[in-house]
């Protein structure tokens, strides 16, 4: 599903189902915030897999998540939808829109990846291969 906060500039949107484990919910059947992250990584997990390319190695320098309606056992399977908010030099912002198996948005959040030498354990610069898929999927934010 496409984020309403961000404009529709022709990018791609990348996106995974994933399913809601058991472990995932307390006893009342709502799943624990923690897991929306959790998810998000999954699918930047499935995201860099799907790359046609090595992906070499990314940190995360940040991860804001904002909750919008609560996930339940029966919400899945649920899709993770990833675009790219920013592109930088050495970094780069993905937004994730997490949605319920009725097409629901319960959540967003957006993460900082940092290119990572472990070498000299300090940031890279992407290389013009990241550059050129993640531009595929950059998004304009609207506001």
């Amino acid at each position: 599903m496409t984020d309403p906060r961000v404009a529709d500039q022709g990018g791609k949107e990348f996106a995974c189902e994933l399913e809601v484990r058991w472990a995932d919910s307390d006893r009342l059947g709502h799943v624990n915030n923690t897991k929306f992250v959790e998810y998000m990584q999954e699918a930047r997990i499935k995201f860099f897999r799907s790359a046609p390319f090595e992906p070499l190695p990314v940190v995360v320098r940040k991860t804001d998540v904002e909750f919008l309606r609560p996930l339940k056992d029966e919400s899945g399977p649920i899709t993770v939808t990833v675009t790219v908010l920013r592109l930088g030099t050495t970094s780069y912002t993905l937004r994730h829109v997490v949605t319920d198996v009725h097409g629901n948005v319960c959540g967003l959040g957006d993460a900082v990846l940092v290119g990572f030498d472990p070498a000299t354990d300090s940031a890279r610069t992407l290389t013009d291969d990241e550059r050129r898929m993640l531009g595929e999927y950059l998004a304009v934010p609207v506001g």
